[in-house]
């Protein structure tokens, strides 16, 4: 603690850094794996291929990732972009995953009765899938949101900044001190977004019961 107390500043730097990567690339996420989630419900064929894909990309440990990306030549230019790309893949799985899972499982007089009315497959989508499918989708992206907390301390291998910086520094100057100001925050970071985001599920169950 007393390195966090005299680094104020750079701990602070470091925390935007790190908050800045894990929020667009699970914005990039969302964007990507909401609709393949959705997509899978009206493409049942491609389930096993796009799961199957998601589940591949979790078994490939961070760094390796990292390094597989960095040949390509738009990603490979800036360590950032690299990191978001690589973050996004990570956080992809629960997010598709819970998504087709949550729509899937709507009872099927739900959505006849919808239909009845006169609904259209887009407005039976809006305004009665996702909605019922809300809380199991943000399930998903809540352990997307902790994963991706945590890998993203292995960004500042490759030069992409956040709390890991401190994490491999002090793994090089073998001090504990420096070690716990990168993990402290990040773990702190990842109970806060777990939190926020069960008591907004918990909010939207309620909600619906």
């Amino acid at each position: 603690m007393n390195f966090i107390l005299t680094h104020k500043r750079e701990v602070a730097t470091l925390t935007a850094e790190h908050l800045w990567l894990v929020g667009v690339s699970m914005l990039l996420a969302i964007a990507i794996g909401v609709p393949l989630g959705v997509l899978l419900t009206r493409r049942p064929k491609w389930k096993a291929l796009v799961l199957g894909s998601t589940n591949v990309i979790q078994t490939i440990p961070s760094l390796a990732l990292f390094g597989l990306l960095l040949p390509l030549p738009w990603l490979g230019a800036r360590a950032d972009r690299l990191a978001i790309v690589a973050l996004a893949l990570y956080a992809l799985l629960p997010i598709v995953r819970n998504t087709y899972v949550g729509i899937a499982s709507i009872s099927p007089p739900v959505r006849e009765a919808a239909v009845a009315m006169g609904l259209t497959s887009g407005q039976l989508l809006w305004h009665v899938e996702l909605p019922l499918a809300l809380p199991v989708m943000l399930a998903g992206i809540r352990v997307a949101a902790v994963i991706t907390i945590g890998i993203a301390t292995i960004a500042a291998a490759i030069g992409a900044g956040g709390l890991g910086e401190f994490i491999f520094r002090g793994i090089a100057m073998v001090d504990n001190g420096v070690i716990l100001a990168g993990a402290i925050p990040a773990a702190l970071i990842a109970l806060a977004a777990d939190l926020l985001l069960s008591g907004v599920e918990k909010l939207l169950v309620r909600h619906r019961s």
